[in-house]
């Protein structure tokens, strides 16, 4: 199976950071789940087309200026397997199917 890794930045002054949290900011899971539907496409040769988020789980808090990691593995039916990283602690992780037109 193949493995798919890159590093992200999260960037200091992401305007998501304004209302998650205000005094304590935190990434939204959103934001990694974007991220990881990016490299999933970055991956496979896929360009836009919805995808779907099978399964997902958040384990572990990053902030701003957090390098994380994610690894993306081939999965069933052309989908990813995804975890994310930030140092030694998984931050989060789960399985991108895309939809099928």
């Amino acid at each position: 199976m193949a493995v798919f890794e890159r590093a992200w930045q999260v960037p200091l002054d992401h305007p998501a950071f304004a209302g998650h949290f205000p005094g304590h900011p935190i990434v939204p899971g959103v934001l990694l789940l974007d991220q990881a539907v990016l490299l999933a496409q970055q991956h496979l040769g896929r360009q836009g087309g919805a995808w779907q988020v099978t399964q997902a789980k958040f384990l572990s808090p990053s902030g701003p200026g957090d390098e994380l990691v994610f690894l993306l593995q081939d999965g069933v039916r052309g989908g990813v397997s995804f975890v994310v990283r930030c140092g030694d602690r998984d931050v989060a992780s789960g399985n991108l199917q895309p939809s099928i037109p």
